[in-house]
């Protein structure tokens, strides 16, 4: 359902939100999050375009978020990398259905709507605070772990 670029920046941001308010380097980034350093480094940039994390250069730079890990949620990186498709026109551009969805593409956009709804409700700080078992890529001992992301 989610690309693996989204799932990639929202690994940085998860990382970068445990740090904070420190920068990290590209580099301790890509380790960290188990993510290929030039792919991220292209995330990184769109997620600087659209105002989430800054970038330093020079001795004790790096990237960092803008705001608090309290102040940006799911749906602000997910909508800063891929917006959540939403369905307001029939996809098919039948004239007798406009604006106004059959039951099938009602249902994808009000299933779309429960994700965008959750995502905004959801903070970094709130991800990080959970009180699961398992902390976001970390085992515990220190030691990141590879996410495993469904595909198809």
């Amino acid at each position: 359902m989610f690309s693996r670029t989204v799932e990639y920046a929202l690994r940085a941001v998860i990382h970068l939100a445990h740090e904070a308010p420190k920068a990290r380097t590209t580099a301790q980034i890509a380790d960290a999050t188990q993510v290929p350093k030039d792919y991220l480094s292209k995330i990184l940039q769109g997620l600087a375009k659209k105002g989430l994390v800054e970038t330093q250069r020079g001795v004790g730079g790096g990237v960092s978020l803008t705001r608090t890990p309290e102040e940006i949620t799911i749906l602000d990186v997910v909508n800063a990398v891929e917006p959540i498709a939403r369905i307001a026109t029939c996809p098919l551009n039948l004239p007798n259905h406009g604006a106004n969805l059959c039951p099938l593409h009602r249902r994808m956009d009000e299933a779309m709507a429960t994700v965008e709804e959750a995502f905004r409700s959801s903070t970094l700080a709130e991800v990080l605070a959970d009180p699961s078992a398992s902390v976001p890529l970390c085992d515990g001992s220190g030691t990141v772990q590879t996410l495993k992301v469904r595909n198809g």
